[in-house]
């Protein structure tokens, strides 16, 4: 009796093929590969079209509904363009994601906020309505979930500068948008995030390096526990989806999302 290989989806962005990320995708890769049956999106190589348009509505687009309703009946119709349904299905078909991206102007590269925009359309990655309740699946529950992501970002800076109390500011608030507003919104688990801080100036000692830290994470990724983020369904978020005052009192900061924090 065989058993089943876990599957893997790898997004990569980076526009350069000499490029450290790029270096750092290829034996990210090959670590995953050991593990999982693996499939990459490179984004760049693959020359993906990351502006969402009429075209992404099919035959709907001519119609006079609103946007977010004729963009749900071309998902749900099969009408999505070609590029699009096949990246749904990669994210369909994987247990794991990972993510692969510089930090440019502190967020994700146009190229993959692209790609969250036109693959995580209306029906698949929000405005997933459960057929029994009536109620939206988000934050914890939809199409994705029971899948894992981890994001793997470098930095042209150092760790001290994009901590807490740096000038740029806490990188996991910088990227809550991605972690809890777009991964965990949508289902997916997000593990914590893996950074390679100042990427921009490392000599061939320190990219070994680095490389071995990420390929030693990625072997140990099945040991790992996601991010425990509140679920919409948890009862903390009321009323009006906001958290209840006896959970982290007084407190403002994004961190009053993650149970315990």
């Amino acid at each position: 009796m065989s058993t089943r290989r876990p599957q893997a989806l790898y997004v990569f962005v980076h526009p350069d093929e000499r490029s450290f990320n790029r270096q750092l995708f290829d034996a990210g890769r090959a670590a995953l590969e050991r593990t999982h049956d693996v499939v990459t999106s490179d984004l760049y190589g693959m020359g993906f079209n990351p502006a969402l348009t009429r075209a992404d509505l099919g035959d709907f687009a001519p119609a006079e509904d609103p946007f977010l309703t004729r963009w749900s009946r071309a998902y749900a119709e099969g009408q999505l363009p070609a590029d699009v349904r096949m990246e749904q299905q990669k994210l369909l078909d994987a247990d794991l994601v990972v993510f692969q991206f510089p930090l440019w102007w502190y967020s994700v590269p146009a190229m993959l906020k692209g790609w969250f925009d036109r693959v995580f359309a209306s029906g698949f990655g929000f405005d997933v309505i459960d057929p029994v309740t009536g109620l939206p699946r988000k934050y914890g529950d939809g199409v994705l979930v029971g899948k894992r992501a981890l994001i793997s970002v470098s930095l042209g800076e150092g760790m001290r500068s994009i901590a807490p109390r740096g000038i740029s500011g806490d990188l996991d608030s910088l990227l809550f948008g991605v972690t809890h507003g777009t991964l965990f919104y949508a289902g997916i688990e997000p593990l914590p995030l893996h950074v390679i801080a100042d990427a921009d100036d490392l000599g061939t000692a320190e990219v070994d390096r680095e490389i071995r830290r990420f390929t030693d994470r990625i072997a140990g990724l099945a040991e790992e526990t996601p991010t425990p983020y509140r679920t919409m369904s948890s009862g903390d978020y009321r009323p009006g989806r906001a958290l209840r005052e006896e959970f982290a009192p007084g407190r403002t900061d994004l961190g009053i999302h993650r149970i315990g924090h």
